[in-house]
């Protein structure tokens, strides 16, 4: 684009432009006002400094000729020395005015120069011929007065001074017209500077009509059609290069707000049918675990009759033939019995598995205090030598015998797996964190290795032989159950030193007291 492309041109730059020719305006203005200033100044000091002073001087002037031809009169009348003091204080202010005047008017003008020296010879003259031959003779009735010659030459000293008066008022007539007329001019440079403020304000207010308010107000109709939903209305400005660059990237922006708002859609629409897949998919898993549960529940609870006639039957064999047949029969019926007797224990708790949760009674507020001596209770053949401890219990929503479950499975453990030759230490405790309670179950046994922190509460998981610890591995899956059936969580304490340390968090009571 060519430079004088004004199109082209940012509002700073034509702002600039603006402003720089209204500066360039108001700098020859000042200029020729410091100098029609100046030159009004100089006409004052004239009038005031010069004309003025000069003009009283000739009044002065005239008044110390008039001084000295009173004397020189007087004295010619009188005989009398006395008479001549005027003459001579006039001579002596004619010298001091004449050089008064002078110095008033170095450099000034020729014709009051001019008029000063006639005035000066002028009375030269009268001095001369008249005034110092009477003041010479000593004696003045011997040298008769002439009238008629002292009047002719005191006449020519006065029409010098008149004419010296005349010139001088002239130079003021001129310096104070000079001086009203830098005062117009004066005046008419003011008018033009305000007229050049008040052009430009108005084209600056022209400009930002033109180039901001009017075209941001259309942006921002555009802007709020955008915002309204109509995604696809294209932002374009008519203003300034910097208000069209602005709508360009405003304009790149909706581009990609609407191109950004496509995918969200179509992800939403693969959201959605993703969520009726998975609600699908959680009912059929729901209706399957429910299937799963019912076939656990029917199955455990069909398999109880021919699983007990078989272990009665393989007791029966184990009584009447035990140290009738060889030593291998017996062992063959001891290992059929104890089979028998496992696989019931398993159905059992597969069977107390399957119940959680089902077949259930309304929560109501159970003091875990109560619990726990229950649970020391159902415990005490297991736990000679041992101490089970709880601080004071709190009381929470549930259903007792599940929670009497819970610590009967979580302290049975404790008393299980002890060490050799310590007596076990079981201690319950509790706090109360924000809308729960945390409860701590630990002992002084064997612990937990890290690594099956999670393995510890899958059913049917076991970390020790058969051998060596007695179960079938779903008591701590049925504690996990029971906790998250009311509402809670469970997991392992890493950071115990000594023994398993196991947290778990109920919901408090509204009205449970710690």
């Amino acid at each position: 684009m060519g430079f004088f492309d004004l199109r082209s041109w940012t509002l700073r730059r034509r702002l600039a432009a603006l402003l720089a020719g209204a500066g360039i305006v108001m700098a020859v203005i000042g200029a020729f006002a410091a100098v029609t200033a100046v030159s009004a100044n100089g006409h004052l000091d004239t009038i005031l400094d010069k004309t003025g002073p000069m003009r009283v001087a000739g009044q002065e002037l005239y008044s110390a000729y008039l001084d000295q031809e009173t004397g020189v009169r007087g004295y010619a009348l009188s005989r009398s020395a006395r008479n001549l003091e005027p003459y001579r204080r006039g001579v002596a202010s004619e010298q001091q005015l004449i050089a008064q005047i002078e110095s008033l008017n170095a450099g000034g003008r020729a014709a009051i120069t001019a008029d000063l020296g006639q005035v000066r010879d002028a009375a030269q003259r009268w001095r001369t011929d008249i005034a110092e031959p009477i003041v010479a003779a000593g004696d003045p009735a011997g040298r008769p007065f002439d009238e008629a010659a002292g009047t002719a030459r005191f006449d020519a000293v006065r029409t010098a001074v008149d004419r010296l008066q005349a010139d001088i008022l002239t130079l003021r007539n001129e310096a104070a017209a000079a001086a009203r007329r830098t005062g117009s001019v004066l005046v008419a440079l003011e008018i033009t500077a305000a007229a050049v403020v008040l052009i430009v304000g108005a084209l600056v207010l022209l400009l930002l009509e033109r180039l901001v308010s009017r075209p941001v107000t259309e942006l921002a109709a555009q802007v709020r059609e955008v915002a309204g939903g109509d995604y696809e209305r294209r932002i374009v400005s008519s203003g300034s290069p910097e208000l069209r660059g602005l709508a360009a990237d405003v304009d790149t922006m909706r581009r990609r707000i609407a191109d950004e708002l496509a995918r969200v859609r179509a992800a939403r629409a693969q959201v959605e049918s993703a969520h009726e897949r998975l609600e699908a998919k959680a009912e059929e898993l729901t209706r399957s675990n429910r299937d799963l549960e019912q076939f656990a529940y029917v199955a455990s609870h069909d398999l109880q009759e021919p699983l007990r006639k078989v272990a009665s039957f393989c007791q029966l064999l184990q009584r009447r033939y035990s140290g009738q047949l060889d030593e291998r029969a017996d062992q063959y019926i001891a290992f059929a019995v104890d089979g028998a007797q496992r696989m019931q224990r398993l159905i059992n708790d597969l069977l107390a598995f399957s119940r959680i949760g089902r077949i259930t009674t309304a929560f109501k507020r159970v003091e875990l205090g109560r619990v726990l001596t229950e649970v020391s209770s159902q415990l005490e053949h297991r736990s000679a030598g041992a101490a089970i401890e709880w601080d004071e219990m709190p009381a929470v929503e549930g259903e007792e015998p599940l929670l009497t479950t819970l610590f009967v499975n979580l302290v049975g453990n404790s008393l299980k797996f002890r060490r050799p030759d310590v007596p076990p230490v079981v201690r319950v405790s509790t706090r109360r964190d924000g809308d729960e309670w945390l409860i701590n179950v630990r002992d002084n046994g064997i612990g937990i290795e890290p690594e099956f922190a999670e393995k510890v509460f899958v059913i049917f998981q076991r970390l020790h032989p058969r051998e060596a610890y007695e179960g079938t591995g779903i008591g701590l899956a049925i504690v996990k159950k029971i906790v998250e059936y009311h509402g809670g969580r469970i997991w392992l304490d890493l950071e115990a030193e000594e023994g398993a340390s196991i947290w778990l968090a109920l919901p408090a009571s509204l009205d449970a007291a710690g």
